[in-house]
C-alpha cells in the first residue's frame, strides 16, 4: 500500500488527524491495532476546547446526540470540607461544560463522520511492528494484520500510538521522564435510578479518588501510592472496598458490582515528553510525544489540539510530497510551550495536593491556601475553569476543507 500519510493509532490525536487531513483531500491512511475502540480505562472527559473544535467542523450537532453527561461546576471533599476547584459556567464559549463521555463513542463519531472522504481509509486490526527506512528517512510501517504482514509505504509516518509508542521507540527518539507520584485503580460501581452527586473529587488522608458519573453507573478512579498496586492487593478488595465507601457512601449499594480483582484495571501514570519530536518523514504527536498525567482529564484536550496544530501547519503541504524535517517540526515549536505549562501545573498539582492526600498516617488534612481561595472568591473560579477546560493557546481548525 502506498498512501502520502500514515498515522499510527486510533487514539483521539491519530482519529482527528485523519478526520482533518482527508477532510483536506490527503490520502491517508490510520491504523488501529485493536479490532474496536472498546478500551475501559482511556480518558473520556471532552472539554470546551474540543467541543469549539467539533463544533468548527460542522460535527457538534451529532456529537452532543451522543449519550453524555455534563459537568460545569468542579466540586470536591477535601479533608469533610467541600471546596470548589473550577466554574466552567463563567467562560465565555459557545460550549462553557465538559462532556463525559465514553472515549470509544467519541472515536467511533469520528470514524463514522470521515466514511464521507474518499481519501481516508482506517484500518482495524492492524498493528504497526516496525519502521520501513530510506536511508535516513523514515519511509513507512511493516503492520501486521489478521492474514498477514503488509508494508505501507508513506511520504509522511505520525506517531499516534500512545504513550508506550512501538514507533517512538524504533524512532530511536529520546524521552525524559517528569514522573508522577501516582497510580490509579479503575472500576464500575452501579448506579441507581435518579442517584446524583455533584462532588468530583474526593480526599482524605492517606487517600484519594475521583468518580464520573456515566449515567447509568459510576466510574471510579482510586489513586495509590506509585508502585503499591502489590500492597493494595495484598490487603484484599473487601479492605479497598470499605476505603471507597467510607469516601463516598453514595458507592456503596454499586459496589456489589466489584465482584473480584478482574473488575478493576490498574492505570500506570506517566509524565513524560520527547525532547525531539521528529525524524526525516516521522512526527509524533498526543501521547507519543507527552504524557500527561490524569489531573484535569487533559490528556484528551491535548491530543485532539496536537492533531488541529498538525493540520493547520502541514495538510497543504502534504499535498505536494513529505515536509521537510524542520517544516514537521513547527509542529513541536507551535505545541511545545501548550504542553510544558500544563505539565508544569500537573506537577504543581501533584507536589502540593497528591503527594500530601497520599502521605501515610491519619494526620488532619488542611485545605491547601490557593484552593480555599479559590473557593472563597467565584472570579477566580473562572480562571480555573480555563486553565482546565481550554488550555494554553487552544487551537481551532484553519485546515483547507476540500471534501
Amino acid at each position: 500500500m502506498k498512501v502520502r500519510c500514515c498515522i499510527v493509532g486510533g487514539g483521539p490525536a491519530g482519529m482527528m488527524l485523519g478526520y482533518l487531513l482527508g477532510r483536506a483531500g490527503i490520502e491517508v491512511v490510520v491504523l488501529e491495532k485493536h479490532a474496536d475502540f472498546f478500551r475501559d480505562f482511556r480518558g473520556d472527559t471532552v472539554h470546551p476546547s474540543t467541543l469549539q473544535v467539533m463544533d468548527e467542523l460542522g460535527l457538534i450537532d451529532g456529537f452532543l446526540k451522543l449519550p453524555h453527561q455534563r459537568l460545569q461546576k468542579m466540586q470536591g471533599m477535601f479533608g469533610g470540607e467541600t471546596v470548589r476547584i473550577a466554574d466552567l459556567s463563567r467562560l465565555h464559549v459557545k460550549y462553557p461544560f465538559i462532556a463525559f463521555m465514553p472515549q470509544w463513542d467519541f472515536l467511533n463519531f469520528l470514524r463514522e463522520s470521515g466514511k464521507r472522504f474518499a481519501s481516508l481509509k482506517v484500518m482495524m486490526s492492524t498493528e504497526a511492528i516496525d519502521l520501513i527506512r530510506d536511508g535516513e528517512r523514515v519511509s513507512g510501517v511493516k503492520a501486521k494484520m489478521p492474514d498477514g504482514i503488509i508494508d505501507i509505504e508513506a511520504d509522511l509516518t505520525v506517531a499516534c500510538d500512545g504513550r508506550h509508542s512501538l514507533v517512538r521507540e524504533r524512532a530511536g527518539l529520546e524521552v525524559e521522564e517528569i514522573g508522577a507520584p501516582m497510580d490509579v485503580l479503575w472500576f464500575r460501581a452501579g448506579k441507581q435510578e435518579g442517584e446524583s452527586e455533584n462532588l468530583f473529587a474526593r480526599i482524605d488522608p492517606g487517600k484519594m479518588m475521583v468518580t464520573f458519573d456515566r449515567g447509568d453507573y459510576w466510574q471510579c478512579a482510586f489513586v495509590i501510592p506509585k508502585g503499591q498496586h502489590d500492597a493494595v492487593r495484598a490487603r484484599g478488595l473487601t479492605a479497598l472496598l470499605d476505603d471507597v465507601a467510607r469516601m463516598a457512601p453514595i458507592l456503596k449499594p454499586g459496589l456489589s458490582e466489584v465482584k473480584s480483582w478482574d473488575d478493576v484495571k490498574l492505570l500506570t501514570v506517566a509524565v513524560n515528553r520527547l525532547k525531539r519530536w521528529t525524524r526525516p518523514g516521522l512526527l509524533c504527536i498526543g501521547d507519543a510525544a507527552h504524557a500527561m498525567s490524569p489531573i484535569g482529564g487533559v490528556g484528551v484536550n491535548l491530543a485532539v489540539q496536537d492533531a488541529v496544530a498538525t493540520a493547520n501547519l502541514l495538510a497543504s503541504r502534504l499535498a505536494s510530497g513529505c515536509p521537510s524535517e524542520d517544516e514537521l517540526d513547527a509542529v513541536r515549536r507551535r505545541r511545545a510551550f501548550p504542553v510544558r505549562m500544563t505539565q508544569r501545573m500537573q506537577v504543581v498539582v501533584q507536589n502540593n495536593i497528591v503527594n500530601a492526600a497520599l502521605k501515610p498516617g491519619n494526620e488532619p488534612l488542611k485545605v491547601p491556601f490557593v484552593m480555599r481561595l479559590v473557593t472563597a472568591v467565584p472570579w477566580l473560579q473562572g480562571i480555573t475553569a480555563r486553565l482546565v477546560g481550554l488550555g494554553v493557546r487552544p487551537e481551532h481548525v484553519q485546515s483547507p476543507d476540500r471534501a
